[in-house]
């Protein structure tokens, strides 16, 4: 009777000591979620039809799936508004509850960036420029470097400069000293050939078609190549600033 008494007596002692270990690491893990650091990227963009800004949209839910704090602002507007056709007002009273992004404040305080701008003849378009242009307080303070950068684009067709805007817009992110983040091809939609579709190693990117109006939207396949890209740069942000 001793006997049997000692050994019950010894496995209760072993369920509560592994019970007492699984509630500890249970514990351990919650509060290592609530200390671990959310990179805080700023999504800041320019769109005149609305296909950058659905890239936006689908690259602050990549942010948010890779534990990430997404910030969406769009730069100010430069187009007098008397040379706006129904389809930009459309555009623009859908985006009338992003916020305008402030070059002076909005790049302190952030992990990363993601940059969104259609082409204009091979370049970062017009909006985008003077948004950059304003920066010179923030590269003098040097709070960039080190931090991640991704661009994505529009063009009307695939050969109208989707490429040549995201490395021309990676000269003005080398010079803030961000680390410059593509689109790898393990992410493999952007080497489809079942469509008409943007990507490249350089970055996400869609095809608008001709207009005005562009009535040919971001794809499935090209929506979700923003959606990785905003889940690629928040990895690295998080890497980095770790």
């Amino acid at each position: 009777m001793y006997a049997r008494s000692f050994v019950q007596w010894y496995k209760e002692k072993i369920v509560l000591a592994k019970s007492t270990q699984r509630r500890w690491t249970i514990q351990s893990r919650e509060e290592e979620m609530v200390n671990e650091h959310k990179p805080k990227i700023l999504v800041v963009f320019y769109s005149m039809y609305g296909h950058i800004f659905r890239m936006a949209e689908a690259a602050v839910e990549g942010i948010r799936e890779a534990g990430g704090v997404p910030i969406l602002k769009q730069v100010a507007e430069l187009i007098p508004e008397q040379f706006w056709n129904e389809e930009i007002r459309r555009v623009k009273d859908l985006m009338r509850d992003v916020p305008v992004a402030d070059p002076r404040k909005d790049l302190d305080d952030i992990d990363g960036a993601i940059i969104g701008t259609p082409t204009r003849f091979g370049n970062m378009c017009a909006q985008m420029r003077n948004f950059w242009d304003q920066t010179g307080p923030v590269w003098m303070k040097g709070n960039l470097i080190g931090k991640p950068a991704a661009v994505f684009t529009s063009s009307n067709n695939q050969h109208g400069g989707q490429e040549t805007t995201i490395i021309s817009t990676h000269f003005t992110l080398l010079h803030h000293g961000f680390v410059v983040v593509g689109l790898p091809y393990s992410f493999k939609e952007q080497m489809t050939m079942e469509e008409i579709a943007g990507g490249s190693p350089y970055g996400a990117s869609t095809v608008a078609g001709s207009g005005p109006p562009y009535k040919r939207m971001p794809t499935t396949n090209e929506l979700k190549m923003a959606k990785d890209l905003g889940k690629h740069l928040t990895a690295i942000a998080r890497k980095l600033s770790s």
